[in-house]
């Protein structure tokens, strides 16, 4: 294209298309722009006719986009990202906005305190949240609707397109009502788990559950348990142990961020029962300095050790492991830091 005809596409057209597409609807994308919604749909509909194709199907709710426009995507972002990349280079500082992907637990620990370390060490950085499960912001950073993402190893996401780096590994702990016999054991078996309702974290049986953690463990000794239920948010886990539905098993973090009162963490017997949690990007040749900025800032933030839950009588106490980084498909020990001590696990009674 040449310069003469560059001017016909305006910046604002494109802003108010990928603004759609992330959030399915006009209204939202108006509201994320400061727009008011007949001005976007006025916007798309003007790049619509300037590429000559129907964009967004408005006939459904939400707003999905059609196959041409499907195909402009990509490209409609990667102008929206290069013209950040611009202003950041113009000012010569690290600015932007970076939309941060994470699952629940990742969102109520990680992303506050990302959002305060940001406002001292890089001010003019802002940081977007994108709360999700796990395999939604996956999909979200192979597609480009979140920059990073924060989210475990497993389910692993089916894209050549990013890359990873471990943040931390976390154990899996057991959870029983608190008058649940064995609830004031020191430790369980996962055999022992198995011969109860299980009640799990992770989406339901689609085909991608057998590869979260919970099920890599039981299947890996061979066990079949019944898993009465499964839920993305730990405080739903925990209501429904503590109504007797079953013994939950899940990350150690989630139990950091929820309310345990009426349960009691038990950790699991034996070694490897873990999540390793990930941060995840797009690879790229010109990578945005805020999105570099946001990394490190994730790494400084995650808890080199995790300790075992202090849950029952003469609780156990120990460490999952070093935190470990993960480059180029190679693990090493990263080392402790000290500006980000791992969080206590709550002892519930």
């Amino acid at each position: 294209m040449d310069l003469g005809s560059a001017h016909h596409y305006r910046i604002d057209w494109i802003a108010s298309f990928v603004a759609v597409a992330r959030h399915g609807s006009f209204s939202a994308a108006a509201r994320t722009l400061y727009r008011s919604q007949p001005r976007v749909s006025s916007h798309v509909a003007a790049l619509e006719r300037l590429v000559g194709q129907r964009l967004v199907d408005r006939s459904v709710q939400p707003a999905i986009l059609t196959p041409e426009g499907r195909g402009l995507l990509p490209h409609a972002e990667e102008i929206i990202r290069r013209l950040d990349l611009l202003a950041e280079t113009a000012a010569g500082s690290v600015c932007g906005t970076v939309r941060l992907g994470c699952y629940p637990s990742v969102a109520a620990y990680l992303y506050p305190r990302a959002v305060r370390a940001l406002r001292d060490t890089h001010p003019q950085v802002r940081l977007v949240l994108h709360e999700g499960p796990s395999l939604e912001i996956g999909e979200q950073v192979a597609d480009g609707g979140v920059d990073l993402a924060v989210r475990p190893l497993h389910p692993l996401v089916n894209s050549d397109r990013v890359t990873s780096e471990v943040l931390w590994r976390e154990p899996l702990v057991a959870v029983f009502r608190a008058d649940h016999p064995l609830a004031r054991e020191p430790e369980v078996t996962l055999a022992q788990a198995a011969r109860l309702p299980v009640i799990s974290i992770g989406e339901s049986d689609d085909g991608h559950s057998r590869q979260y953690e919970t099920n890599l463990a039981f299947a890996n000794h061979g066990l079949h348990p019944v898993i009465s239920e499964r839920t993305n948010q730990p405080q739903t886990l925990i209501s429904l142990v503590r109504h007797g539905l079953g013994v939950g098993i899940t990350n150690a973090l989630a139990m950091t961020t929820a309310n345990t009162d009426g349960v009691c963490l038990v950790p699991l017997a034996g070694a490897g029962f873990e999540r390793v949690v990930a941060v995840w990007w797009r690879l790229s040749e010109d990578e945005s300095p805020a999105v570099e900025a946001v990394r490190d800032c994730l790494e400084r933030l995650s808890p080199p050790a995790w300790p075992w839950p202090d849950a029952a009588a003469g609780g156990r106490t120990g460490t999952a492991g070093g935190r470990t980084r993960a480059t180029g498909g190679t693990v090493g020990t990263a080392g402790g830091r000290p500006d980000a001590a791992p969080p206590s696990l709550p002892t519930a009674v």
